[in-house]
Order: structure tokens, then sequence, then C-alpha cells
């Protein structure tokens, strides 16, 4: 198997993998609707990609990877079946590319991203030189994906279509579970059972790390293959911490308690207690592994965050703006808590982008609840991403909201134009999108400086 051909190229599932393969000496090639960024950087890197799809574009590829988007209907996936070219979806494909390396995986509702991308970067400066693949741009380690020379290959375990059951990890980590994703998982039940299925799905004597303040990951240690070992992290758990506070760089900082009696002394740049428990569930794997702490945490203390997770945009007249990928209640919740500690008594305006139809509907009386943190409230329209039936809008979810100061906008660039006309110096404004809400950023900076050149 030479030339492996990803129809999906340029989303966040397959563009990884495609970097991965390539550094691997494949040849790779894929096809897309549109040159979404993750495309662009893949092209410059030498792999050739297809905008639009077309039997033609598969033409001596030995193998077609396709993202969950993409059916059996697609005239690629058609076409390489018609010929007898192996199909694979990620969750399948992913068993082979792990096959030869020793998995560490991170899953759960929320975390995930930056707990993998921690992860990643604190393996990389202990010099374990470990591949990875993360579902968002890790600024310390500039990229989304890595083929390492080490051992350990770190992965973002996403529950979505199944995928992490293919991964079979040697060590993984469960940040939190709280019900998602109503579209692919119709009932709780049906959410718990797989990440019960992905627990088992541990390797001989592999090792589990779980929130010990969460019931359901705390349940998955009854799930675990016989001869792996469990610990828990968080309050009463064998990882606990202490002392949390904002620091003078406004991150977090804390004291992690050990099993043995030790403690170890953490300062984050990000803000919040999620945060701090997203290193706390590093530091207990890094201990598992045999790791060295201190140094483990002297490489924390230089993370400096994932792309669209509580990424700082810019200022603007006296205004700073941040994105962030937050699109669960639970996220958003814990992200405007950590801004409030972060920005004390500056007035904070959260833009919202509903993340699709189901998630929305499913999860409105929790979405309402989530904003006590933030003084003003943009909602824009839902982003539909993989759904075609609107079965909700956001003026229905806007007037379900308790909140005092609550507007709805039609298009991003009516809360463009709100928030311009509204904003003062010494706002913070964070726009919470897994869509393409990030542009609202991009147009307030860009308007403000304009104004304050002009001003």
């Amino acid at each position: 198997m030479k030339h492996i051909h990803l129809v999906g190229i340029g989303g966040t599932g397959l563009a990884p993998i495609a970097r991965v393969l390539a550094e691997r000496g494949y040849q790779v090639s894929g096809s897309d609707q549109a040159l979404s960024p993750l495309a662009r950087e893949l092209s410059a890197a030498g792999i050739e990609i297809h905008i639009g799809h077309e039997a033609a574009n598969i033409a001596g590829a030995d193998l077609i990877v396709r993202s969950s988007a993409v059916s059996e209907h697609n005239p690629e996936v058609a076409a390489a079946l018609a010929s007898g070219i192996p199909v694979m979806k990620r969750s399948e494909f992913l068993g082979l590319l792990l096959s030869d390396d020793l998995p560490l995986a991170v899953a759960g509702t929320h975390g995930k991203t930056t707990t993998t991308a921690m992860l990643a970067w604190v393996m990389t400066a202990l010099g374990e030189e470990p591949s990875y693949i993360i579902g968002g741009t890790a600024r310390n380690l500039g990229r989304n994906a890595r083929a390492g020379k080490g051992k350990w290959f770190v992965i973002e375990a996403d529950e979505y279509d199944y995928m992490f059951l293919g991964i079979h990890p040697q060590a993984a980590i469960v940040t939190t579970m709280e019900y998602d994703h109503p579209d692919c998982f119709p009932t709780q039940e049906a959410y718990r059972e797989a990440f019960e299925k992905f627990t088992g799905s541990l390797r001989a004597g592999g090792t589990l790390i779980v929130n010990a303040e969460n019931p359901l990951t705390s349940g998955l240690i009854d799930c675990l293959p016989e001869g792996c070992q469990a610990h828990r992290f968080g309050q009463g758990g064998d990882y606990s911490l202490t002392d949390l506070r904002v620091n003078a760089a406004g991150g977090t900082s804390f004291t992690a308690l050990l099993p043995w009696g030790g403690e170890v002394a953490v300062d984050l740049q990000l803000p919040g207690r999620h945060n701090a428990m997203n290193a706390l569930a590093v530091l207990a794997l890094i201990s598992a592994l045999g790791l060295p702490l201190q140094r483990a945490a002297a490489a924390l203390a230089e993370f400096n965050g994932v792309g669209r997770r509580f990424e700082q945009r810019g200022e603007a007249g006296g205004v700073t703006v941040i994105d962030d990928y937050g699109h669960h209640p639970t996220e958003i919740q814990a992200t405007l808590a950590g801004a409030r500690a972060r920005f004390g008594d500056r007035r904070i305006w959260a833009v919202w982008q509903p993340h699709t139809y189901s998630r929305t509907r499913t999860l409105l009386k929790e979405f309402s609840a989530s904003f006590q943190d933030a003084n003003e409230v943009i909602v824009t329209e839902i982003y539909p991403s993989r759904e075609t039936v609107a079965t909700i809008s956001s003026r229905e979810v806007v007037a379900a909201m308790p909140h005092t100061s609550c507007r709805y906008a039609e298009t991003l660039q009516d809360a463009v134009n709100m928030l311009v006309k509204n904003l003062r110096s010494g706002d913070v404004v964070i726009v919470f999108s897994a869509g393409d809400a990030d542009q609202i950023s991009t147009e307030v900076l860009k308007t403000l400086g304009k104004v304050e050149q002009n001003g």
C-alpha cells in the first residue's frame, strides 16, 4: 500500500492523518468541497488536493479513507468500490495507522483538544519525540500532527461516529463525560455505552486516567480489561489539586497533590479551573508512564494553548477579542468563568454561534443557563454543519434565555454591527463557535482598528 487517498481531507479529522502519512513516506492525495485552511497547509506541504469530488481523483490509489461526513454515494467512494479498491472510514483506518505505535488517547466530552495538545507538548519537551494527532493547532508545536521517531502516539480520541473505537490505546485519559452529539447517539445510554466500549478496548497492561469528579468517568473503571490499571484525578482522586489561584499572567496556578504524598507546583498560562484539571490529568498520565513530573510541570508552564481555544485574536480600541471553540453548555460556562477570573469587572460580551440543530434543541435548557458570567450576549443563527433540516431557530433560543441582556443576530454581519456600535474601551469579546463565526473576530478587530486610526 503506497498511495492513500482521503475523501474529506480538509477537515480536522482527516487533515492530520494526511500529514502523518506523508511524513511516513506514503503518497497522499485527497479531495474536499473547498480549500480549507488545513487543506492549504497540506497543499503547501506537497500533498495533492482536488477541489470537488470526481471519480478521476482516485486514480492510482491503493486505499480510500473517507471522513464521517462522506457517504458511500460519494463519486470517489462509489468508483473505488466498483473498482475493488478498499474503502475505510476513519475509525477503521486508525487501527492500521497505529498498529506499530503505543497510542496515548485523550477522550471526553470537553477539553480533549487542549489536553491532547498539552500531552503532546509535554512528551515533546521531555524528549520522547512522539507522533501526535490533535483536533486543533497547538501553538507551541506550530501544527496539529506529526510523525515522530518515538514509540508513543498521542491522539485526540473523538467519540463522534465511534471513531475512538479504532484506536485501542495503551493508555487513555477521559477528561469528562456529559451527553452530546444527539445526531449520532440517540440516547444518553448510547453515549455512555460508547465510552464503555472505548475503555474495554485498552491494550493489555494499559492505563486509564479518569475524572474523579464526574460519576460517569469514574464508572468506566468497572469496564477495564483484566490486567489494566486506573488512576483518578480531581477532588477525591489519586491526583488532586489545591491552592488554585489566578497568577500574574492571568492564567491559573495550583499545587498538584500526588498519591504518595508528594506535590508539584504548576503555573499555567491558560485561565480557569477546567484547564487546571486538564493539566492535572496530563500529570497523572506522565506519572503512570514513569516520566519526570517536575520537568513535565515546567513544560506545562510554557504551554500557550490551541488555536480557537480561548485564543486571544488581538486588541483594538481598548477592546480584547478572543475566539473559543466552545459549543456545549458546560464548555461555555467554564470558559466564561475562567474569563471572569482573568478579567475581573471588565464588561464581557459572549457571542455564541450554536452548532447543529439537534444539539441546540436537545440541550436548550442547559445552554440557557450557561451565560451568567457574561454581561452581554449575542446569539447568531445556528451553524447546521452536517444537518440539513432546521428544527429550531436562534430566535427561539434567545426567547428562552433568562439572561437580562441577550440579542439575536440573524447574520454574522449583524453581530459585527451590534458589537461595533456598542463596544467601549475595556470590553472583552469572546466568540464561541465551532463553525464559521470566528470571522466576527476578524471583522470587529479590523473595524475597530480603522476607527482607532481615524479617531
